[in-house]
């Protein structure tokens, strides 16, 4: 299924609290990158890994309509009275159609590529949709990094310390440049950080990834 994959988009949400607490989205980046990229990274002087020249991106802030929780904001630095001074809209149709339109814009077939996508991200983006009785094409591609790397790792192919979270984004990136992450709780700034440990695994990734299509994600609640 993978091999079929054009451009992959990778997102990552920013919402009011954790799964349980049914959250709603208050951030979203989508950056799309075409395959050739991911195969054929550029690198800088020094070797390192550089993100790829031609990306389309997608960030928007949202008014959730809801109480974003102190750990939420503490981490991501949104609160309601920054959305609201902002006057940013709520999650309604034209916001979908302009994530439909996005996706659509890229070269076909797309993958949705998220970290902890399938616990997280995908769930909560499809419920969201689906409170205003719409939905992603059922046929889309879906990946979990999250899932890839804890498999890469149980392959001892991708050796991960055992830390608290060894797995999280931050501490990949980490093991993979040997230094922090620019931005971390920032949407845009996770997807940035997210296509950098993909370059960097590609074949590996793409090789184990388990794919899923848009179809199959159940709604978080």
């Amino acid at each position: 299924m993978g091999s079929l994959v054009k451009t992959y988009i990778f997102l990552d949400l920013e919402a009011t609290g954790l799964n349980g607490q049914h959250p709603k989205i208050m951030e979203l980046c989508l950056v799309a990158v075409h395959v050739s990229s991911l195969k054929n990274p550029k690198t800088s002087d020094s070797g390192e890994v550089q993100l790829p020249r031609v990306l389309d991106k997608l960030c928007l802030c949202v008014n959730p309509d809801k109480p974003i929780t102190q750990i939420a904001s503490e981490i991501t630095g949104l609160d309601n009275d920054l959305l609201s001074s902002c006057e940013k809209e709520k999650f309604d149709m034209c916001l979908i159609n302009t994530i439909i339109e996005f996706i659509n814009r890229q070269a076909q077939p797309v993958c949705l590529v998220a970290h902890n996508g399938f616990n997280y991200d995908f769930p909560l983006l499809k419920t969201e949709l689906l409170q205003q009785n719409n939905d992603l094409s059922s046929s889309i591609m879906c990946v979990d990094t999250l899932q890839a790397f804890r498999y890469l790792h149980k392959k001892g192919e991708q050796r991960m310390e055992y830390v608290k979270g060894q797995f999280s984004l931050p501490k990949i990136y980490h093991q993979l440049f040997g230094k922090e992450p620019n931005f971390s709780h920032y949407a845009e700034g996770d997807v940035l950080t997210l296509i950098l440990v993909f370059i960097c695994k590609v074949d590996s990734l793409l090789e184990v990834a388990n794919y899923k299509r848009w179809g199959e994600i159940t709604p978080m609640y």
